[in-house]
């Protein structure tokens, strides 16, 4: 598996895997078959794991660090605050609103760190800007752990240029996470560079469309009854026919190349720049293989410019989020 840094302190897999849907949002699985792949994962060279406090809420960092634990000096953990959390609700409903006083920082990653079983949390992340609290004050309390040996490197997500400009005076960033795919293109531009001017590294979430861009999703109804896509814009009856006009123009790209539609995507995200690490998800070992694999497949410009085109933000049908959602995702 080929390596990229995230900032100066992390060296990792130059694709990870997003480990949210063993346990959140669409719909969950088996325990052990989530084991089964994160041990794969490990196997292959994959060494960049993401969860969250929210996913479940709580759970998936408990199954993360209990499948990890034999594997702790190999791999990279990073986790996610920033969430007011109703622990006797699941999924989205356990989002009761943005926490990133302070306080609560110190709170959310002591409590991390007993659900991961580990002694340092290798990437920590504020899971969404605060508009209560000034960041200088949620970094700071951020870099606090830093100091004690609690967390290696900081990271953001969601966050404007502005803001990681900001947070980056008070600590190092070591990475900013953010929705990124060929569907969804918003941190091209200013997002983008600034990670570069910074030498901040940048993870895209949903690398694949939320599993759309591999071509295999035709209808909602294959998804569990608490799968959050059901209630995604994207993927409500009309906005999905049009949009899966557009991934067949991927498949058809993609078989001409000889890969999959979803390596083709990935590919693609890679293309993009050399501090960029894709965490797409992966609950069959299958899918997770097939994903690794994208970081041997290599694109022409011409074949980047042309994917750009075909999925041009104006061609793409439906808002990315909720208009919940979209209210915890700050305009940048």
């Amino acid at each position: 598996m080929k390596m990229r840094k995230l900032g100066q302190e992390l060296s990792v897999s130059a694709i990870g895997l997003g480990c949210m849907g063993m346990s959140h949002a669409y719909g969950g699985q088996d325990e052990q078959d989530s084991i089964k792949t994160l041990h794969r994962a490990v196997e292959i060279g994959v060494n960049f794991f993401d969860t969250a406090e929210v996913y479940g809420p709580f759970v998936n960092e408990e199954l993360v660090g209990k499948a990890l634990k034999p594997h702790r000096n190999k791999v990279v953990i990073a986790t996610k605050f920033g969430f007011r959390i109703d622990p006797t609700k699941s999924q989205t409903g356990a989002m009761s609103g943005l926490d990133s006083r302070p306080e609560h920082v110190r709170e959310v990653a002591e409590a991390s760190l007993k659900r991961l079983g580990v002694e340092v949390i290798d990437l920590l992340y504020q899971h969404r800007v605060d508009p209560e609290v000034p960041i200088e004050e949620t970094v700071g309390a951020m870099a606090e752990l830093v100091k004690e040996g609690k967390v290696r490197a900081l990271g953001l997500s969601e966050a404007g240029a502005d803001i990681i400009r900001r947070a980056h005076a008070v600590h190092p960033i070591s990475a900013l996470q953010s929705e990124y795919s060929l569907w969804t293109r918003d941190p091209e531009g200013e997002i983008l560079d600034t990670c570069r001017e910074l030498g901040i590294g940048f993870v895209p979430f949903s690398p694949l469309g939320r599993g759309f861009l591999t071509g295999k999703i035709t209808s909602t109804e294959e998804f569990a009854e608490n799968d959050m896509r059901r209630n995604l814009p994207r993927f409500e009856a009309d906005n999905m026919a049009a949009n899966r006009a557009l991934v067949r123009l991927v498949e058809e790209m993609a078989s001409d190349k000889g890969v999959t539609a979803a390596q083709l995507a990935l590919a693609w995200v890679l293309a993009k720049g050399d501090f960029i690490v894709p965490i797409p998800g992966a609950r069959r070992i299958t899918h997770l293989e097939q994903n690794a694999a994208a970081a041997d497949v290599t694109l022409t410009s011409d074949e980047v410019s042309k994917l750009d085109e075909l999925l041009a933000p104006d061609k793409v049908a439906g808002a990315r989020y909720s208009a919940q959602a979209m209210a915890w995702t700050p305009k940048r």
